[in-house]
């Protein structure tokens, strides 16, 4: 799940960078998803949580080389991550920070795998609105228990409040997970404080 880039948007220029989010295959009630309790990828092990008919990754992603926030994720053959506050140490609580092209691998493909483990993918637009419709819009039964007196985590999804880390900012106060559907701008799903959740 990733950070701020120079993305154009209708014409303007947007620093953004968020995490990413992964999603596998098409009532919840904190269940791993059948078959599949663990996923083993790039040395870490991420639990999957089943909620209504979709199966995710309950931890945020942390794969890839660290660099620092003031340098550019390149097209390389390297998955590239930022830190929050360039600490290792928030990579490891909140999950690794990408651009979106890095995050997709620099394809435009919705539903793409980018840098996700095999067999899973960057979520599409309409799959976060499933997500979203699943808990009726209730942004606290996404949040992982301990943020705020309000999150309740009902779903077991169990999102950290990384931050989007726009201009160093947020963290602790709301996250967004890049969607892999590229239309006039660039969708990412939102969880903040609050509990307000949407796409």
């Amino acid at each position: 799940m990733g950070y701020r880039d120079y993305i154009h948007m209708q014409g303007s220029t947007m620093k953004q960078i968020y995490l990413v989010l992964m999603l596998y295959i098409t009532s919840y009630a904190q269940q791993p998803c059948p078959g599949i309790p663990t996923v083993n990828y790039a040395g870490k092990t991420y639990n999957t949580v089943k909620i209504g008919v979709q199966c995710w990754l309950k931890e945020n992603l942390d794969v890839g080389t660290r660099i620092n926030m003031s340098g550019n994720q390149k097209n390389n053959g390297t998955i590239e991550k930022y830190c929050y506050n360039d600490d290792p140490a928030n990579c490891t609580a909140n999950g690794g920070l990408y651009r979106w092209n890095e995050a997709m691998q620099y394809v435009t493909t919705e539903g793409a795998r980018g840098i996700c483990p095999t067999g899973w993918h960057i979520p599409k637009n309409a799959e976060f609105t499933t997500l979203s419709t699943t808990v009726g819009g209730d942004g606290n039964a996404l949040k992982a228990k301990g943020w705020d007196a309000t999150s309740t985590n009902t779903s077991g999804f169990s999102a950290l409040l990384g931050g989007t880390c726009y201009l160093y900012g947020n963290y602790g106060h709301n996250t967004d997970f890049w969607s892999s559907t590229e239309e006039d701008v660039l969708w990412t799903y939102f969880i903040d404080q609050i509990g307000r959740a949407h796409v």
